[in-house]
């Protein structure tokens, strides 16, 4: 239960301190003097998202704390060891806080949380009922989820959510495949035409190196061979460097007798003599071989210019061409196992569809038990709350079949809607065309209650729960909350004195002006305050002695 609420600068709060006790708490107030302010606040500590319009005027944050007791809450005491919070003496804090910036933070007994974190672990402390829950109420969504709570299918609907996921993944799979087959066939087409191409020119890497210097050397010939020739003339002409340079080495050697400092010279000529000598036998070599072949010359340049071709469709360089045609390959190998890839898909098609059935069978099983133990009670609180002749029913409707076959979606395949007559005589009918909003905030008080007593949540919240009824409807919604605050922590916003005077705990909701500004305060009343403000609800009167005499005759009968 929520022990203590501490708020600080939010809206015209600047700051506040509310003790909370067990059984009924009410909340009373002026119009406009503040009461949805404290929802907004409590729904801020409980992970709403807030705007920095929230923030009191002229401070730099806001925040908001409060203190549970989770004695008894396993669900709560679950998510916290699942997280590594660790709760003293049973006890947890929520804080959270909004800095005009926008940033902000969340913490759990201190321990940084994410909003998304902190709204999860709130949902097992508190719910709030407002007053635009009822209007989701004719949501057949919102319906299902109804059923679904109070059938205890969280783990299972789980289950069977990611069962029908994959099951949408594979048949996405399976559309693409299929869809593709026309760019497939033209695809493979064209990469079997490059495979064929490429592979009938039978390239290798360095081929057009080789080539290029091959042309170079017969379109130059002419040049070159009479560069050659000249140089073969230079190196064997009598009176050339190699005769020239033997006669040195011959004279070196000689003097090098005479005087050894000459001796390394002497080898360093010599060893030059023989290197020149053997680059002339070299150029005279390469001057016999030398040859013009104008057909050699034609078929390179042919080869160069399939070479280019090649590259000019499948890359920038010939080892390109040789990789585009080695991934064509192996796309081309893909290609044909796609058929197998095919049946292989629809197989586990299969077997996830045959999976999802079983799982829809099982939720549909629970929800069809559920819904008759939920429509009883439902209906008991309805007789209670001013409805003694309703009749409340919830049709199990499915999905329509496709080609007789039964449709499921991410929930299953049941449809669930909730029907009800509200005056004697009249046909069951869906809620959104028959109920008033006297009628459908019962409806949703009904709801709350059935499902606040099938789970853990200890404290429940409602805000304007008394909107659209009046009269005998009103007695039997105060007994009602009163009879759900003995076994439940129950917080409520009320305009309605009959209402008010069922409350263990009354606290008003007034403004003041302090220094020129606007603020809201929350003053837990004594007894002879209640009177005064319960006779301020019934005739706007605080001080008239009827308003007054009535208002202490409903305290005292409560």
């Amino acid at each position: 239960m929520l022990e203590e609420l501490v708020i600080k600068d939010y809206a015209i709060i600047e700051r506040t301190v509310i003790e909370f006790e067990k059984g009924l708490t009410l909340f009373t107030g002026e119009t406009g003097a503040g009461k949805s302010i404290l929802i907004g606040a409590l729904g801020f500590l409980l992970g709403a998202k807030a705007e920095t319009g929230c923030i009191r005027t002229g401070a730099e944050e806001t925040s908001v704390s409060g203190t549970f007791s989770i004695y008894g809450n396993q669900e709560a005491c679950s998510w916290l060891a699942n997280h590594d919070i660790a709760a003293d003496d049973e006890k947890v804090v929520l804080r959270r806080i909004l800095k005009t910036n926008g940033r902000g933070a969340c913490y759990i007994n201190d321990i940084p949380v994410t909003r998304q974190n902190l709204e999860a672990f709130a949902q097992t402390l508190v719910e709030i009922h407002g007053q635009r829950d009822g209007m989701g109420l004719l949501k057949p969504e919102r319906q299902r989820q109804v059923l679904d709570r109070y059938a205890g299918l969280d783990e299972k609907l789980a289950a069977y959510t990611n069962v029908y996921t994959e099951l949408c993944s594979l048949q996405r799979q399976l559309e693409i495949i299929e869809h593709d087959d026309a760019q497939e066939e033209r695809e493979t087409e064209l990469l079997a035409f490059a495979v064929k191409e490429i592979s009938e020119a039978n390239i290798s890497a360095n081929e057009e190196n080789l080539l290029q210097e091959e042309e170079n050397r017969l379109s130059q010939y002419e040049k070159l061979y009479a560069s050659v020739s000249s140089l073969h003339e230079i190196f064997s002409d009598h009176e050339g460097i190699i005769a020239k340079l033997r006669k040195a080495t011959t004279t070196l050697e000689h003097v090098g007798t005479l005087d050894p400092k000459l001796s390394s010279i002497s080898e360093s000529v010599t060893n030059s003599y023989y290197e020149l000598e053997e680059a002339a036998r070299n150029i005279s070599t390469y001057l016999d071989k030398l040859s013009f072949d104008p057909d050699r010359l034609e078929k390179i340049e042919e080869r160069l210019a399939l070479l280019q071709k090649l590259k000019k469709k499948y890359g920038k360089t010939v080892e390109d061409v040789i990789k585009y045609k080695e991934e064509a390959e192996k796309r081309l190998e893909a290609f044909a196992h796609r058929g197998d890839d095919i049946e292989i898909l629809k197989k586990k098609i299969t077997e996830k569809e045959k999976l999802v059935y079983e799982l829809a069978d099982e939720l549909s099983k629970q929800r069809n038990f559920a819904k008759k133990t939920l429509e009883e009670k439902i209906l008991s609180i309805l007789h209670t709350l001013g409805m003694p002749h309703a009749v409340f029913s919830i049709k199990m409707g499915r999905k329509p079949l496709d080609n007789g076959k039964i449709v499921v979606g991410p929930y299953g395949y049941d449809e669930p809607e909730f029907l009800i007559s509200a005056n004697k005589g009249e046909p069951l009918k869906p809620l959104s065309l028959v109920v008033s909003g006297g009628e459908l905030a019962r409806i949703m008080l009904a709801v709350k209650t059935v499902l606040a007593m099938a789970d853990d949540i200890p404290t429940l919240i409602f805000d304007e729960v008394d909107t659209g009824i009046g009269g005998e409807v009103v007695v039997s919604v105060g007994k009602h909350l009163f009879e759900l605050s003995r076994t439940k922590q129950v917080l409520c916003i009320t305009h309605l004195a009959v209402i008010a005077a069922k409350a263990d705990n009354h606290y008003k909701v007034e403004k003041y002006i302090e220094k020129d500004r606007t603020a809201t305060r929350l003053q837990k009343m004594p007894f002879d305050a209640r009177v005064k403000e319960i006779a301020r609800m019934l005739a706007g009167d605080s001080a008239g002695e009827a308003a007054l005499l009535h208002a202490r005759t409903l305290l005292e009968d409560k």
